[in-house]
C-alpha cells in the first residue's frame, strides 16, 4: 500500500468541463478519478429529463467522458468513481456496460442506490415518518405539495464495499459530496468507519476538491494571483493514512492553489464549523493550512467525531408553474417610470390576485450622464407563479407584450417571451438512518449496506485565541475587498457568505466589526432575513448563513442571481472605515 492516495477531481456540476477526465489521466499520477455531477438543481433538471425519457436520469456528458478515458484508466490501473448515475445510477451502469462492449474493454461497473426514496414516501406517512422541512418547520404530508424526487444522502462505505469487491466504475445516485473521495481513502487505507479524524481528514479533502476549477483560482477573489485561466488545472488531494492531505494540481496548467484558493472553497456551501456529512461530523475549527511550495497546501490537524444519527434528504416538489419578463428601461426619471409600469402590468393582467404570487424586481444599474446606451439602462423584472401553466405562459406574456405601445418611453425588452416553465421547490428534511440503507450491484449481486448508527460524541469548540483589541489607527474609508476575500454560494432556499482575511490581525478587526446587524446595513436586501454568524479563527473568517434569501430554492426562485454566486463580491465591493495599517498588509 503506498504511502499516500491520490484522488483528482473531473467535474463540479453536470455541464463541467468535457475534457477533464482525460486531462487529469494524462497530467500526472494518479489513483482515483471522482466527480460530482449532482448539485441541487440538477436533481430538478435530470427528473425533466427522465419525464421524457425513462432510461434517462443520469448525466449523459459522463459517457461521453468515459469514451475517452475508460481504456487509459484501465491500463494504469486508475479507478473511477462518480456521482453521475443521478435519479438512475442503474440506467447509467447498463449504459457503461454497453460502452465498454462497444470499445472492446472489460471493467468491473458498479452502482450504488438505495438514496431514492419516491417509493417509500406513502409508506412512510402510513408508518408516521414525517418528513419537515428544515427551515420552515412544515410537514411534508401537510405542505400540499406533490414530490417528485426525494433522495437521501448515502454515506461511502457503499463505495467502500463496491472497491473491496473489485469495481473499476463506480457510479451512485445521491450520496454526500465529501462520500465520493471519503469512500477511495477509507478502502485504500482500510479505515474503521470508527477512524473520526482520519475519515474527517478526507471529508475536507473532499470538501476542497469537489467543486473543480474553485479549488484552484475559480471564482476567487483575488484573481489578480492567478498567473493564467487558460487552461485552470482541476484539482489533486494526496491523502496520507492520517487524513490529512495536500491539495495540489498538474503541473504546467492554469491556475494556481495557495492557501487563498483553498480557504476560500473550505468557506463555500458550509453553516456552521460542525460539517455534518453522513460518516463522521467535522470540526472545521481544527483545520491547520500550511503553504507547503507552489501549488501545494497542507491541511492537519482535521478532528471528527461520530455521525449524527439522522440523514438529509432533498425532495423536490412541483408547486405550479412560473415565467418573468424584463424590461429595459432608459432616459430620465426612471423611478417614475417604473411605477408606472407596476400600475399598467397589474391592470393589464386584471389585478395582483390574478396569480398566485405577482413579483417586481427593479434594479437602479443606470448611470447619470450616460456615455453609451447600455449604460444608461435600468431594469424591471416582472414574474409570476401560478397552479395553472396557460396563466402563467400565454396569458402573462400576451398581456405584457400588448403594451409595447402603450407606455412609458425608452422601454425595450430583453429577452422574447417564453412559456411557463415547472416551478420545483426545494424542500430540505431529515430522516432517522434506521430507516436508510446503501444498495451495491455488481452485475447480478447486491449487497445491502446499512448506515451506521452512533452514539454521538463531541469536541470542544475551538475559541478564537485573538484578543479583541482595537487597531491602531488612523481608519479611512476603503472597500472592504481591499483587506477581505469573500465567498459565497446557495445550500437549498438558503445563501451562505464566507469573508476571510490573510491575518490575524484582519482577523481581529473582522471578528469585532462584521456583526449581523452591520452585515444587514451593508447588505439591505438581507435585512428582512434570519442571518446565523460563525467564526473560524483558524481561518481568520466568518461564516454568514442566510435563511430564505434564495426564496424555495434555485428552481423555484426568481432572483436574477439565484444560486448567490454573486453575493460575496457584493460584500466586497462596499466602503467602510478601516485602519489604515490594515490596508497596508
Amino acid at each position: 500500500m503506498k504511502r499516500k492516495v491520490i484522488i483528482a477531481n473531473i467535474s463540479g456540476f453536470y455541464g463541467d468541463r468535457l475534457t477533464a477526465p482525460q486531462e487529469m489521466i494524462e497530467g500526472g499520477p494518479v489513483d482515483f478519478l471522482t466527480g460530482d455531477y449532482l448539485a441541487e438543481l440538477t436533481m430538478a433538471i435530470l427528473y425533466k429529463a427522465k419525464l421524457k425519457n425513462k432510461n434517462l436520469g443520469y448525466a449523459k456528458t459522463f459517457l461521453r467522458q468515459m469514451e475517452v478515458v475508460m481504456g487509459p484508466c484501465l491500463d494504469k490501473k486508475v479507478k473511477v468513481v462518480v456521482n453521475a448515475g443521478g435519479l438512475n445510477p442503474s440506467g447509467l451502469a447498463s449504459a457503461l456496460d454497453k460502452l465498454a462492449t462497444l470499445l472492446g474493454l472489460n471493467p468491473v461497473i458498479a452502482y450504488v442506490a438505495g438514496d431514492d426514496l419516491m417509493p417509500r414516501l406513502s409508506n412512510f406517512k402510513k408508518q408516521g415518518i414525517l418528513l419537515t422541512h428544515l427551515d420552515e418547520g412544515v410537514r411534508l404530508s401537510d405542505s400540499g405539495l406533490l414530490p417528485v424526487t426525494a433522495n437521501a444522502y448515502l454515506g461511502c462505505w457503499g463505495i467502500v464495499e463496491a472497491l473491496n469487491r473489485g469495481a473499476d466504475i463506480i457510479v451512485t445516485g445521491r450520496v454526500s459530496d465529501t462520500s465520493l473521495v471519503m469512500g477511495p481513502a477509507a478502502y485504500h487505507f482500510g479505515w474503521a468507519k470508527t477512524d473520526w479524524d482520519a475519515l474527517a481528514g478526507a471529508a475536507v479533502a473532499g470538501h476542497v476538491i469537489e467543486c473543480g476549477g474553485q479549488a484552484t483560482g475559480g471564482n476567487y477573489s483575488y484573481f489578480q494571483e492567478v498567473h493564467s485561466y487558460k487552461n485552470l488545472g482541476f484539482p489533486l488531494a494526496e491523502i496520507a493514512a492520517d487524513g490529512s492531505s495536500v491539495i495540489t494540481k498538474h503541473p504546467g496548467t492554469g491556475g494556481i492553489v495557495n492557501v487563498g484558493t483553498v480557504t476560500s472553497q473550505l468557506m463555500y456551501e458550509i453553516n456552521a464549523p460542525q460539517y455534518i456529512t453522513p460518516d463522521v461530523v467535522v470540526h472545521f475549527e481544527t483545520i491547520e493550512l500550511l503553504q507547503e511550495a507552489a501549488d501545494r497546501v497542507s491541511m492537519k490537524g482535521i478532528r471528527g467525531t461520530a455521525a449524527t444519527n439522522s440523514s438529509k434528504v432533498t425532495v423536490n416538489c412541483m408547486d405550479g408553474f412560473q415565467n418573468s419578463m424584463s424590461f429595459q428601461i432608459v432616459g430620465l426619471d426612471h423611478e417614475q417610470k417604473v411605477e408606472v409600469l407596476k400600475k399598467s402590468i397589474i391592470d393589464a393582467l386584471g389585478g395582483k390576485d390574478e396569480f398566485d404570487d405577482l413579483i417586481f424586481h427593479y434594479v437602479p444599474s443606470h448611470h447619470d450622464d450616460p456615455m453609451s446606451n447600455e449604460v444608461a439602462m435600468s431594469q424591471l423584472k416582472v414574474s409570476v407563479r401560478d397552479q395553472d401553466p396557460q396563466k402563467a405562459g400565454k396569458l402573462f406574456t400576451s398581456k405584457l407584450i400588448e403594451m409595447a405601445l402603450c407606455m412609458v418611453p425608452g422601454v425595450c425588452w430583453s429577452s422574447a417571451p417564453a412559456p411557463a416553465k415547472p416551478r420545483i421547490k426545494h424542500f430540505p428534511a431529515l430522516i432517522d438512518k434506521k430507516y436508510i440503507s446503501q444498495e451495491v450491484y455488481l452485475g447480478e449481486h447486491k449487497i445491502v449496506v446499512k448506515e451506521e448508527i452512533y452514539q454521538g460524541n463531541t469536541l470542544p469548540i475551538s475559541q478564537s485565541s485573538v484578543e479583541l483589541v482595537p487597531l491602531v489607527g488612523p481608519y479611512e474609508l476603503a472597500y472592504i475587498g481591499e483587506a477581505f476575500a469573500a465567498r459565497s454560494g446557495d445550500k437549498g432556499g438558503n445563501a451562505n457568505l464566507g469573508i476571510w482575511g490573510k491575518h490575524e490581525s484582519a482577523y481581529q478587526f473582522l471578528k469585532a466589526y462584521l456583526t449581523v446587524e452591520e452585515l444587514k446595513r451593508l447588505l439591505p436586501d438581507t435585512a428582512a432575513f434570519e442571518i446565523l454568524r460563525y467564526e473560524f479563527p483558524n481561518l481568520y473568517g466568518l461564516n454568514f448563513y442566510i435563511k430564505g434569501l434564495l426564496q424555495e430554492g434555485v428552481a423555484a426562485s426568481t432572483k436574477i442571481d439565484p444560486q448567490a454566486k454573486t453575493l460575496g463580491e457584493y460584500l466586497r465591493a462596499k466602503k467602510v472605515q478601516m485602519p489604515i495599517s490594515l490596508l497596508r498588509k
